[in-house]
């Protein structure tokens, strides 16, 4: 007895196989009748009537008691060898077809044929930093308030991973220490870092926009290499043009301050 993944289902009437006058029209148009479609598809009629009745191809066009097919369903039939030797089950198959047929699915998804993803090179280069909540208080020295540890996890400085601290950057960690421990407010230096972090993203806005117009552009199998040959390039530009930014900030507030003589004053203690 056939089951429903059987294509030797049980044969019965064939009321599309008389013979008839074969339709004219270019060869792109050319339609079968149900022989000649199994023929050219290298199945059997037993077998490609299952796949009508299983809904797997659509019906043919009828003149009468003529079923014609058309390139279209042998194109669909080879579809369906195809995904049969790469291992999928007729339910699956069906699955898939009704979906490519509405568009409401992802197909790739479906067959399991995504492409491999780019591989992409890891731009940052930081070391995650774990701490107990009186180690993190230790290396600021009274800095760790309720306010400043919010300020942190809303950045995405620090997270909680049991009782522990996650700092998402040694460099950061420390630097940020180092300005402490020379007299800055931990609340001024995470004030600052907040707008550095909104500046340093329309810096990363600017290399992607650049990215997106040249580099995808590429063969894929160029793209990974050319952003590892890019990092370096970026992180150059980027330091190169913020140390000339430095300067000439820097030489304007001394400038300012050499012809202030309020500014020159010493604070009262």
């Amino acid at each position: 007895m056939a089951t429903s993944e059987d294509p030797k289902a049980p044969d019965g009437p064939e009321p599309d196989s008389p013979a008839g006058p074969e339709p004219s029209g270019p060869e792109r148009n050319r339609e079968y009748r149900i022989a000649e479609l199994a023929e050219e598809a290298g199945i059997t009629v037993r077998t490609l009537r299952f796949y009508r009745e299983r809904k797997l191809i659509p019906p043919p066009r009828r003149e009468g008691r003529i079923a014609w097919y058309n390139d279209h369903h042998l194109a669909r039939l080879r579809t369906i060898a195809a995904l049969l030797e790469r291992g999928h089950t007729l339910g699956g198959i069906a699955e898939l077809l009704a979906a490519f047929d509405g568009g409401a699915r992802d197909v790739a998804e479906l067959l399991g044929v995504r492409p491999a993803p780019i591989p992409v090179p890891a731009w940052s280069e930081e070391t995650p930093v774990r701490l107990t909540p009186e180690a993190l208080a230790d290396y600021f020295r009274g800095e760790a308030t309720p306010e400043n540890l919010a300020a942190s996890l809303d950045l995405g400085y620090l997270a909680v991973d049991g009782d522990q601290l996650v700092h998402v950057s040694r460099r950061l960690l420390d630097v940020s220490r180092d300005l402490v421990d020379r007299g800055l407010p931990l609340a001024a230096v995470l004030e600052a870092a907040r707008d550095l972090r909104r500046h340093v993203d329309a810096i990363a806005e600017v290399f992607a926009t650049l990215l997106r117009t040249t580099v995808l552009a590429e063969p894929p199998s160029r793209i990974g290499e050319t952003l590892e040959e890019l990092r370096p390039m970026a992180k150059g530009v980027v330091d190169a043009e913020l140390s000339m930014a430095m300067d000439r900030r820097i030489r304007a507030e001394l400038a300012a301050w050499a012809g202030d003589p309020d500014r020159r004053r010493p604070t009262e203690p």
